[in-house]
């Protein structure tokens, strides 16, 4: 064999007596066949089979597989992002003339996706109250094909009746969404409250290191998986195994992170309302925060993520103060090891429920630091907010 072609056909190297607790990584473009005719019949794989590297590997269905399990669903399909997951869901189901209804405390891109890029389009969408619970079946109407919720809303952590809101829109054939990523798989399971889609921003928990973008779709319904792989398909979405590998790694640790860093957030929440600055928390096991009941009846625990409201006379100071903080890291985002802290401002975003632009908003995401250590630090911020 000459030198070239060594360098491009390796050799056959012997795996008896290799055994890693690590998921392999396959990188892979092109598929290769045993033959012309399983080539000419690749189609007949099926969604389930390998054909393309773009469409999966090996290290792709494990976590697609590892997902199913933890949400009680049939399949789920990667995408590069929780945004992704919104938006490849609405594509999958919607057409021109239907309608989609949103919470008003939505992820802010996902109006986005509706207002400029859905509406020109011909797909219409409506915002409603996300207490409105079993009262959403008032909104639907011929035109309504999917109503999507997020328990809780990531800025502002209300919690939707997601069992009430599923079953009216069931009645009236019309799909549901949901955003689970504050809870993930672990706390709180939106197919077994009749939710049609399942949606995690894997970036988060999942991922655990803030190092990866990935999010994924899960539903009970093949139909609507297929629907969702068409979609995929057509407009050539993949996800890389590389990212994947890190999702593999960083899920086997998600257990006890979220268990560590959601007993923590809930001490430091309740410790907050005492303080002079703060209006009040949103934290959806204090009972004060909008549709604490539901989280009680709905939810196994509570994840590190929350918000502080700040009173207006301090609002003016919050930049200032988060100039104090040594070890929470303002930025975007949540689930890693490290805390992070960041101003709000979703004034603008609402339509239905109104947000007072007098007060301040912070969301707070608590890491693995030693938790008196970022206490001190909170208190920094605290003592910062209310110097004057």
């Amino acid at each position: 064999m000459h030198d070239l072609t060594r360098c491009v056909q390796p050799p056959a190297v012997s795996h008896d007596g290799f055994s890693s607790l690590a998921v392999p990584t396959y990188r892979a473009s092109t598929i290769v066949y045993d033959d012309p005719l399983a080539f000419a019949q690749r189609s007949e794989r099926g969604l389930d089979g390998y054909t393309y590297g773009l469409h999966g590997t090996p290290t792709t269905r494990t976590l697609e597989a590892q997902l199913t399990a933890l949400h009680g669903g049939e399949r789920t399909v990667l995408v590069p992002s929780g945004q992704a997951a919104v938006a490849i869901t609405m594509l999958a189901v919607l057409k021109p003339g239907d309608k989609v209804l949103i919470p008003d405390n939505v992820y802010p891109p996902v109006r986005s996706l509706c207002a400029d890029y859905l509406a020109p389009r011909g797909i219409s969408h409506e915002a409603y109250d996300p207490l409105i619970g079993a009262g959403i079946a008032d909104l639907i109407d011929s035109n309504t094909k999917l109503v999507w919720t997020e328990s809780p809303g990531s800025a502002t952590l209300e919690v939707q009746d997601v069992p009430a809101i599923a079953r009216a829109a069931r009645a009236r054939g019309v799909l549901t969404g949901c955003d689970n990523t504050w809870a993930g798989p672990l706390l709180f399971k939106p197919l077994a409250h009749g939710v049609d889609f399942a949606i995690e921003a894997l970036t988060k928990y999942v991922g655990g290191h803030s190092d990866l973008l990935l999010g994924s779709i899960t539903v009970r319904d093949l139909a609507l998986r297929k629907a969702l792989k068409g979609a995929l398909g057509v407009l050539g979405i993949g996800v890389s195994p590389d990212e994947v590998a890190l999702a593999l790694r960083g899920i086997e640790t998600m257990g006890v992170r979220m268990a560590h860093s959601g007993r923590v957030a809930r001490d430091f929440a309740e410790r907050l309302q005492r303080a002079p600055a703060v209006a009040r928390v949103l934290h959806p096991a204090l009972p004060s925060c909008p549709g604490h009941e539901i989280w009680t009846r709905d939810f196994s625990g509570a994840s590190a993520v929350f918000s502080i409201v700040i009173r207006p006379e301090f609002k003016e100071r919050i930049y200032p103060a988060l100039g104090q903080l040594r070890l929470f890291a303002i930025g975007a985002s949540w689930g890693g090891t490290h805390s992070l802290i960041a101003p709000m401002d979703v004034t603008a975003d609402r339509t239905v429920r109104p947000w007072n632009a007098a007060e301040g908003l912070v969301r707070l995401s608590i890491g693995l630091e030693e938790p008196g250590e970022l206490w001190e630090d909170l208190s920094r911020f605290l003592a910062a907010l209310q110097a004057g």
